[in-house]
């Protein structure tokens, strides 16, 4: 039945090391473990956070937004275990399955992610983390010029 999935996504979480155990009056409980902290580390999140699109005016009121930092460990945590958005739990405090969804489709309209890959380059290439000697390019990449008669000769 449906207890059973959801106990089995519980187990995958804990292994792929999205869940840690918590002590609860002796005895050892599945639970959040600062996992905001965990899945976004404070190094990460200064790169991000100036990235993010401000957050859009209310001006008929509404819900307090979710923190960006929580959506993204909780697309970051659908993400690296696999489940389904629906089924994120609202207990880790990411908010919804939904809300995080959003979010990740809100930032990918804004650039935000092509805009960290580039950030995440730069940075990695001043503290020479990247191995040039091993580089390929493709037109995901580098766009293809249309109107070339005849291929640039390889060096």
């Amino acid at each position: 039945g449906p207890d059973a999935a959801v106990g089995r996504d519980a187990i995958t979480a804990a292994r792929r090391g999205l869940m840690g155990p918590i002590r609860s009056n002796g005895n050892t409980i599945v639970g959040p473990c600062s996992m905001a902290k965990e899945l976004v580390p404070d190094e990460l999140w200064m790169l991000i956070d100036s990235l993010l699109p401000s957050e859009p005016p209310k001006p008929n009121g509404g819900r307090p937004r979710v923190p960006d930092r929580a959506a993204l460990a909780g697309i970051i945590y659908v993400l690296k275990s696999g489940i389904p958005w629906g089924m994120l739990p609202k207990e880790l405090g990411f908010g919804s399955g939904v809300t995080c969804w959003r979010r990740l489709r809100d930032w990918q309209k804004a650039g935000v992610w092509h805009r960290l890959y580039r950030v995440l380059l730069d940075e990695l290439g001043k503290a020479g983390l990247i191995d040039w000697s091993r580089a390929s390019l493709d037109s995901a990449t580098v766009p293809a010029k249309r109107g070339v008669q005849e291929p640039a000769p390889i060096p």
